[in-house]
């Protein structure tokens, strides 16, 4: 007969593989399903400046590797295998694969959430060398630096905040003449001495040698366009959670993410929804860790038949 796992996570970033190693190593059977490798977006992130125990930094691929020989080593199984389908709304939970259909007690969703592209030439090309999407992650590199900020929502002016800290000079490009952003953000943005402000803008390509060097910003009110000499670009523009697989199944936000709070209980008994494509107010890799933590706390009151303590 087919393995019924205690646990089946989908995803194997941070969230996904502390998940796998807490469920390990609480005596659970659990497979975690990864369609290409382990890390997600931090496998992509060259220097992790800001995870504790590392005070020099570490790759981000390494960290992931890591995590993923940490969880294996306490039994968790991983399977490279890209999912279909879900089947949620039952005690014994089925996920429909490449690798064929595996059915689990619980069920883990840590799929994430991408960074919306601009689609602009060189932004591909730069991806990583200047050109970047989460200034939390990366400012730190463009110390005394010339950078640019694109978009202007609450992340985009977060973004730009945090950068005026760091960077000599930070550019906010918006499309409008106005913030989207809420307005408690405004008046500390205003007072940075060192943000300019670049209205009814759009950033049309970026250029370099190797590194990102510089941009060409076009004005949508007359079609002039001016190069800005910059270090650095940060991308703001949102991120899209990679939830569809779940749609119609647990309840999503209007954004698209998965409704779960800091428990990370889904809608669905059972079913639980960590790291990026949860909703929440941060999204780093000491948060989604900490879903993961939360996750397997959870399903094992689910998994006792503890009902008051889930719902």
């Amino acid at each position: 007969m087919k393995q019924v796992y205690d646990m089946l996570i989908i995803g194997g970033g941070p969230a996904g593989y502390t998940a796998a190693l807490y469920a390990a190593r609480a005596g659970l059977s659990v497979l975690l399903l990864e369609k290409l490798s382990a890390g997600g977006q931090m496998a992509q992130t060259n220097q992790v400046d800001n995870y504790p125990g590392f005070p020099e930094g570490v790759d981000g691929f390494l960290l992931a590797e890591k995590m993923q020989a940490q969880a294996q080593h306490f039994g968790a199984k991983t399977e490279l295998a890209e999912v279909y389908q879900l089947k949620l709304d039952t005690p014994i939970k089925e996920v429909q694969t490449s690798e064929g259909l595996f059915q689990a007690k619980t069920v883990v969703i840590a799929t994430g959430a991408n960074p919306k592209l601009l689609g602009i030439p060189g932004e591909q090309k730069f991806s990583g060398r200047g050109v970047h999407y989460c200034a939390a992650c990366d400012g730190m590199f463009y110390r005394g630096k010339t950078v640019a900020v694109i978009g202007g929502g609450n992340s985009a002016v977060a973004d730009a905040l945090l950068l005026s800290r760091v960077a000599k000079k930070v550019y906010l490009i918006h499309r409008r003449d106005s913030l989207r952003a809420t307005q408690v953000y405004h008046q500390p943005l205003l007072d940075a001495p060192n943000v300019e402000f670049l209205w009814n803008s759009a950033v049309t390509d970026l250029s370099g040698d190797g590194r990102l060097s510089g941009a060409t910003v076009q004005n949508l009110l007359d079609g002039s366009e001016n190069h800005l000499d910059v270090d650095g670009v940060f991308i703001s523009i949102g991120r899209s959670p990679a939830s569809a697989l779940a749609e119609g199944q647990v309840v999503l936000d209007s954004a698209g993410y998965i409704v779960a709070d800091e428990s990370t209980k889904t809608s669905l008994p059972g079913v639980f929804a960590v790291g990026d494509v949860r909703t929440k107010a941060l999204r780093q890799i000491v948060t989604a860790v900490a879903d993961g933590a939360m996750a397997v706390h959870a399903a094992e009151s689910y998994l006792a038949n503890d009902q008051d303590g889930y719902m």
